[in-house]
């Protein structure tokens, strides 16, 4: 037992310091950084507008059409890089199945455009 807690030490030690550091980080900013608040900067900011009315009210299909874009966007990236790198291995199957992936997310990237998620008023 005391064998197995021994091995764990090294941890241990990595936690107090990186714990130490974070502390003498926070605290330094607060002891050197001026500290003073103003309206605007405490004030609450959410997609560029103050906060009106109820928070149950519905959005703009805006909103989710560009949350759409962001996740085609990202998964895209997600899976081309692995893929590039395997291209070597993976031959002509992998080749084309990544270009019906990609020819998916093209469609899917056009229905955005048609829609007129990239353009906001």
């Amino acid at each position: 037992m005391h064998l197995v807690l021994a091995n764990y030490f090294p941890v241990l030690v990595f936690l107090a310091i990186a714990l130490g550091i974070g502390g003498a980080m926070v605290g330094g900013s607060m002891l050197v950084a001026r500290q003073m608040p103003y309206a605007e900067k405490v004030s609450a900011y959410e997609c560029g507008f103050e906060a009106f009315g109820d928070a149950r009210r519905r959005f703009d299909v805006r909103f989710y059409l560009v949350a759409i874009l962001f996740i085609i966007f990202d998964l895209e990236v997600a899976f081309l890089f692995p893929w590039a790198i395997s291209l070597g291995r993976i031959g002509l199957f992998g080749f084309f199945s990544m270009l019906a992936f990609l020819g998916v997310l093209t469609v899917g990237f056009i229905y955005e455009w048609c829609k007129g998620a990239l353009e906001w008023e």
